[in-house]
């Protein structure tokens, strides 16, 4: 039962399965491995094409190099070829990959022979490796040949076992993503006599690499070398079927290494041997490298070396990361317990002299509190382990000379004081004058100028006030005592007055940069359009970074500079070609990348959740960005990708609002047309019927029923036509009201007539004043909207007479129409005059289109009106409809 349940459990791993279904929309990479040249990795691949182009398979040769071997160069016979490009470079003319010609042809397998290969210069990647990694993306399969000490991982022990630097590297991870590794085999001994054969280099080359690489200690290694690689891939590729096919057996080791570095010559061996460990035992590995909170652990040249480390960590294969605390011990070990790393590999200095007995280093104290974790100590090379260690760097050699003045100024100004109050005064602390100037050296000028006071104040204090004074010998022996203590007393608050001082400088840097990245997340928020905040992410850059920024966005399916700084920076062909690769692959692209690098710019894509939606290129100068600054640049573009894609989303919403908005009105279009015109039409269609087919037959009472409905309908069918026709002329801004005197009482008596004899069993009450003046506006608009408002009322005023008021209040003439209904909601008082809105039930008569009141509204306010309703207006029920006309007090218009 038990092994029921455990095969129900059993699921495929979901990264594996995510990683097949990656391999799937991809090309696949084939690479032919060998231990050294001329073991036959180019023959085994055009031998195996040539079968496969006999069984119908569309592959191409894309590059091959024969170097002068005529069996190899026999196999081409058959095979389509490729043209290569020439391309200028040194002064010479080479023939290289076409990759474009490649891309265009799209065959199923193109072979490019050489994947360590460096491109000319100005080619669109510097490597080889790069421009099969494109053809990979592109779906097409690629076969390859590669030997292994080009390999990164292996090139210094490669270097180490041959005397050979190899100079053209590939990073692991290439081999590491390959599809397929297969190893090309050949014992050193039948190696070494196809050399002196001349079947793999030229006899006048073959002579000098017999005696110096092609050696049968060296090839014997090379081939172990090999064999250890292939065997590597091997096992990961049986480890991805078991987890894509959830099938139990034996796992890889589990191991999970932790690589501890920092910014000196021995992290970069760190770095190969902790690769080349990572590849034995099969296990994922990381990088770290910790730095101080409190203050800034390295400098410039510093941190150009550290991100050096990183890149190459990152080419085998390895991921980085970056630790900030105080306590590097604690911090290594937390990350590595949270991590779960089983190892940590740290390099060890030689330490000479007194440094081994007063400090603990750091692989000492994680040997000591690393439980459970092994620690892998790398050692330096006997030459570098010969070089003396120096304190200079540490108490920074450039500010040696500002730090001297400070501390002489200070001693000198501290010795003369106390000199003058020794006249006076004779004080037995004099030595608390010197502690207060090491302070002031050390708040002032740092460590080193702290240092330089503490030297300075004792000579001092022991030459101007410990007997015999002006001789720098002592006499008493417990001057000597206190001269040691005040020595010990001042190194102490000297190093704590300057840490506090580093520790405040940086307070305010990150303070500063903190503030300036609120400020601009403050600014980004209150930009509604994408130009402005564009504008904002320029500035932002060029202020934080100091260097020429633009910003490219897509227009019409292209990239166009959006803004720059300055506004007059230009872009060439290379600069296009890069922004428009970033943007596409959403990759950097350009100056210090692997893609143009011939570019002036970086190019950085701004990805947001949706995607890409611009381009942004930073100049590059000699010195690179450092750590600060590129989280500085992080940030922003990170801030400016969300904001740009806010403006999108905010114009996608209202562009949707309006056709959500065209949809509502078109909707309620119909709805009235099926109410309104339907009814009346079917009525007038039913009577005309009735009057040709059984009019003779009819009585006279009869006729005139049947015709007065038709009447009806037509002229209900004729308001419903002009209240959407003056809607239409409402919208589209046409409303352009008479000025003309008009008399009220006369509208309001016309407007009643009509309603009545629409509706001649509802009963219509006027009221109006005496003496009530004339008014400026358009006698048939204000008709218009009484007969509207009186409509209204007949259809939700209920059975009681609608009465109509009309009277002077103050400088306004008010035109009132109240009914008896059951009134409207105070939150609905306002919505009751916007387009289509309809509330309530009516009195059995179909409802209009909400057109009426709307209408009313604009025709008023036209006239320089207004209009608004009460509710409720008599014993807690009805509406009233008020209309307020300024009384004009002018000449008639």
């Amino acid at each position: 039962m038990a092994d029921e349940d455990r095969e129900r459990n059993r699921r495929p791993d979901p990264d594996a399965l995510l990683a097949l279904m990656d391999k799937n929309h991809r090309g696949k990479l084939t690479v032919f491995l060998g231990a050294a040249p001329g073991v036959g990795k180019t023959y085994a691949m055009l031998s195996r094409a040539r079968r496969l182009k006999t069984d119908g398979v569309d592959i191409v040769i894309g590059l091959v190099e024969t170097h002068g071997r005529s069996e190899t160069a026999a196999l081409l016979e058959g095979l389509e070829e490729l043209p290569r490009i020439r391309v200028a470079h040194r002064g010479r003319m080479l023939e290289e990959f076409d990759l474009d010609a490649a891309l265009a042809r799209h065959p199923r397998i193109v072979i490019v022979d050489e994947l360590a290969h460096s491109n000319a210069d100005g080619s669109r990647h510097p490597k080889r490796y790069q421009d099969i990694e494109e053809l990979i993306n592109a779906g097409i399969d690629v076969w390859t040949a590669l030997n292994i000490q080009h390999l990164e991982s292996q090139s210094d022990l490669v270097a180490q076992i041959t005397g050979v630097t190899v100079r053209e590297r590939v990073p692991d991870v290439v081999l590491n993503r390959a599809d397929e590794v297969l190893l090309v085999d050949l014992p050193p001994t039948e190696l070494i006599e196809r050399l002196k054969e001349g079947k793999v280099y030229l006899p006048e080359s073959a002579s000098r690499a017999v005696d110096r690489f092609f050696r049968l200690g060296n090839l014997t290694a090379l081939r172990e070398l090999a064999l250890r690689r292939t065997a590597d891939r091997v096992d990961d590729q049986v480890v991805d079927y078991l987890k894509q096919n959830a099938i139990e057996g034996l796992w890889a080791t589990g191991e999970r290494l932790l690589v501890c570095v920092g910014p000196d010559a021995l992290s970069e061996k760190v770095v190969r041997v902790a690769s080349r460990l990572a590849t034995g035992l099969n296990a994922p590995w990381t990088v770290v490298s910790v730095e101080r909170a409190d203050r800034e652990a390295h400098t410039r040249s510093g941190i150009g070396q550290l991100d050096q480390i990183f890149r190459l960590a990152e080419q085998l294969g390895a991921e980085t990361r970056r630790i900030i605390g105080n306590d590097f011990v604690d911090e290594i070990l937390k990350f590595a317990r949270r991590e779960h790393a089983t190892q940590i590999v740290i390099g060890a200095e030689n330490r000479r002299g007194l440094s081994r007995f007063l400090s603990r280093s750091l692989p000492d104290a994680l040997t000591r509190r690393a439980a459970g974790i092994g620690v892998h100590l790398v050692t330096p090379d006997r030459k570098q382990a010969k070089k003396k260690t120096s304190l200079t760097p540490l108490l920074d050699r450039h500010r040696l000379p500002e730090a001297a003045i400070t501390a002489g100024s200070f001693v000198a100004a501290t010795a003369l004081l106390g000199v003058l109050m020794n006249i006076f005064i004779r004080l037995p602390n004099i030595s608390l004058l010197f502690l207060l100037a090491v302070l002031g050296a050390a708040v002032t000028s740092g460590y080193l100028a702290a240092l330089l006071a503490v030297v300075l104040s004792a000579l001092c204090y022991n030459f101007l006030f410990i007997e015999p004074r002006y001789t720098f010998t002592i006499a008493a022996p417990h001057e000597v005592f206190a001269l040691f203590v005040f020595f010990a007393v001042a190194m102490i608050a000297g190093g704590f007055a300057s840490r506090i001082r580093e520790q405040a400088k940086i307070a305010r840097v990150r303070a500063s940069a903190l503030q300036g990245l609120y400020d601009f997340s403050r600014k980004l928020s209150g930009t509604e359009k994408a130009e402005d905040a564009i504008w904002a992410t320029v500035s932002q850059l060029q202020t934080s970074l100091k260097r020429n920024v633009v910003l490219l966005m897509p227009e019409n399916g292209e990239l166009t500079v959006a803004a720059a700084w300055p506004p007059d920076t230009d872009l060439d062909v290379a600069d296009t070609t890069a922004a428009r690769w970033a943007y596409d692959k959403q990759e950097r692209a350009g100056n210090g990348t692997g893609t143009l690098p011939n570019s002036r710019f970086e190019f950085r894509p701004l990805l947001s959740p949706h995607g890409a939606v611009g381009v942004c290129g930073i100049e590059q100068t000699a010195e690179r960005l450092d750590t600060s600054e590129e989280r500085a640049l992080s940030a922003i573009l990170d801030q400016t990708a969300i904001a740009m894609d806010r403006a999108r989303l905010s114009e996608a919403n209202v562009t949707h609002a309006a056709q959500l908005e065209g949809e509502r009105y078109r909707e309620a279009l119909l709805s009235s047309i099926s109410h309104d015109l339907k009814t009346p039409l079917a009525t007038i269609t039913g009577a005309v019927t009735s009057l040709r087919q059984f009019g003779d037959k009819m009585s006279g009472e009869s006729r005139d029923d049947l015709l007065q409905s038709i009447e009806e309908e037509g002229s209900r069918m004729s308001r419903f036509v002009a209240n959407l026709l003056d809607m239409t002329r409402i919208e589209a801004g046409n409303i352009q009201p008479k000025r003309d005197w008009v008399d009220v009482s006369d509208v309001v008596q016309m407007a009643a007539e009509r309603t009545r004899k629409y509706f001649p069993d509802r009963a219509i009450e006027t009221s109006i004043a005496q003496d009530l003046p004339l008014v400026s506006g358009d006698s048939v608009l204000l008709g218009q909207v009484l007969f509207n408002l009186l409509d209204n009322a007949v259809k939700y005023g209920g059975q009681e007479p609608i009465q109509v008021f009309a009277r002077r209040d103050g400088r306004d003439v008010l035109v009132s129409v109240t009914d008896s209904g059951r009134g409207i909601p105070p939150e609905d008082l306002d919505r009751i005059f916007e387009k289509f809105y309809r509330r309530g039930k009516t009195d059995g008569r179909a409802a209009g289109t909400g057109l009426g009141l709307s209408i009313a509204r604009s025709f008023i306010e036209a006239m320089g009106g207004r209009i608004h309703a009460e509710s409720p207006a008599v014993k807690k029920r009805g509406t009233r409809m008020v209309i307020r006309l300024p009384v004009t007090t002018q000449e008639k218009p």
